[in-house]
Parts: structure tokens; sequence; C-alpha cells
């Protein structure tokens, strides 16, 4: 197997590891137990592999699209699917609450809409 096949490989699994643990975390909120010690234990494994999910595709992305020595026959389908999960991570994790919240134009949408508290 190659180093790069590995490398994918890994990727699947802190990727498979995120997925449990934020279905585990899902669990443990829907039966009210939110400040639980386990609860808190899934959540701290959660936020730790979904770093390491984002170093590691941000890797492989400067890996395969370095200018100075083009590797584009590496994607294959596997990596097709990983750099679209990665976009989907990004979107659903990114701060959406800076934007709506602080965004200059969206406060004048709303004083002209009315609905500014």
């Amino acid at each position: 197997m190659k180093y790069f096949d590995m490398y994918i490989t890994l990727i699947f699994v802190v990727k498979v590891a995120f997925i449990l643990l934020a279905l585990t975390h899902l669990h443990y909120r829907t039966k009210g137990e939110l400040d639980s010690k386990n609860d808190k234990n899934v959540v701290y494994w959660k936020e730790r592999c979904e770093f390491v999910f984002i170093v590691l595709m941000s890797l492989l992305l400067i890996y395969v699209f370095n200018p100075r020595e083009p590797k584009l026959y590496l994607i294959n389908n596997e990596t097709k699917i990983l750099l679209y999960l990665f976009g989907f991570i990004l979107i659903l994790t990114a701060k959406w609450e800076v934007f709506f919240k602080e965004s200059k134009i969206l406060k004048d949408v709303q004083k002209v809409v009315g609905d500014e508290k």
C-alpha cells in the first residue's frame, strides 16, 4: 500500500471517529445528559477529531495542489469524496454567528425590514 493511500485511509478513520463521537453526543443530548462526565469526554474527543481532520485535509490540499509539482493524477474517487466532505465540514463549522450578528449590512437590512431589537 502506498503512503498516499495510507494517508487517505487515515483521514477516513478520523472522519468515522468524528461521526461516531458526534452521534454519541447527539444521543446524550436527546437523553438530557449534556453536562454528564461522559458527554464532556465525548465532546472533548469530538473537537480533537475535528481539528485533526481539518489539519489532515489541509495537508492533503497542500500536497495535491502544490504548484511546483502538479499531482492532479492523485485525485481518485476517495480523494474526491474527502474533498467534497471537507467542503461541507467547513461550511457547517463556520462561525456563522459572527457574520449574522456583527454584519453592518445585515443590521441595515434588519432596520429596513423592522426586525431589529
